[in-house]
């Protein structure tokens, strides 16, 4: 009676494993985790597992390094992601957010927040300067290299 079952769960288990795989890269996530008839299953890439440790190092090349062309935004201000993950603007919905255009900050001013794989990594300021744009919305799923936030 159990070899049935077993038989029955493998089956389905590489079925929607590769299916899930598939929409994980072809939607560029970092992780999804699904649910069908009882079976839960979370697939997730390793693309941050570098990035996550040295997040200030990765927020200071962008700033410093020559701009490269990403949605128009080749602002030499421009603070990009580290990785791929949601950009959370506030700690929590009730909290008001870590910064408002026009707000000055200081080298290791914390920006946001990038949830990636349940992780929150905080993204800080490389430099002095001056919140000129904000080019994300609270909760947005961001890319690696993508502009989140213009500091003059």
């Amino acid at each position: 009676m159990t070899e049935p079952k077993a038989e029955t769960n493998k089956a389905v288990d590489i079925e929607l494993v590769e299916t899930v795989a598939e929409i994980v890269t072809r939607l560029g996530l970092s992780e999804i985790e699904v649910e069908q008839n009882g079976l839960r299953i979370r697939v997730a890439r390793q693309l941050v597992a570098a990035a996550a440790a040295p997040v200030a190092t990765a927020l200071s090349l962008p700033v410093a390094a020559a701009p490269a062309a990403n949605g128009g935004t080749e602002h030499p201000g421009a603070i990009k992601s580290p990785m791929v993950g949601t950009a959370y603007l506030r700690p929590s919905p009730s909290s008001p957010p870590f910064i408002e255009l026009g707000a000055q900050v200081k080298v290791g001013d914390k920006l946001l927040l990038v949830e990636a794989m349940k992780t929150f990594n905080e993204i800080t300021a490389p430099r002095n300067g001056t919140v000129k744009e904000i080019l994300v919305e609270d909760g947005q799923p961001v890319e690696y290299g993508q502009p989140l936030v213009i500091i003059e």
